[in-house]
């Protein structure tokens, strides 16, 4: 059976019900996570992607491991802002992506969730 290690559990008082990643058959699953911050769509990128490259080191593994990545986004507007951005973050190379709207209530611009190697 096939062990699964949750990383940043939710609290029993906070309203997301899901952990911020899980780690299961040498994979790691990172849920969907903006930046925090309220700026430009760059602004926004950046913050988003920096938050998850830290989830992905506190679970042992790192950007340059991501296999794919969601791209969730409010505003096609910006789509070409956040790609500019998006693809400073991964030098070595893309990894496969496909690009969804937020369906939830946020004022976020943009979010990313990705698969990586453990």
């Amino acid at each position: 059976m096939t062990e699964i290690e949750y990383i940043r559990p939710p609290k029993a008082d906070e309203k997301r019900p899901f952990a911020r990643a899980t780690k299961a058959a040498g994979l790691v699953f990172v849920s969907g996570i903006s930046g925090g911050v309220a700026g430009t769509a760059t602004e926004e990128t950046q913050a988003a992607l920096n938050n998850m490259k830290e989830v992905l080191e506190e679970a042992g593994t790192s950007m340059d491991r991501v296999v794919e990545v969601t791209l969730l986004i409010t505003n096609s507007a910006d789509y070409d802002e956040i790609n500019a951005e998006y693809k400073k973050h991964f030098p070595a190379g893309l990894p496969a992506r496909h690009t969804v709207r937020f369906g939830v209530p946020t004022t976020a611009k943009c979010g990313f969730a990705c698969i990586a190697l453990a």
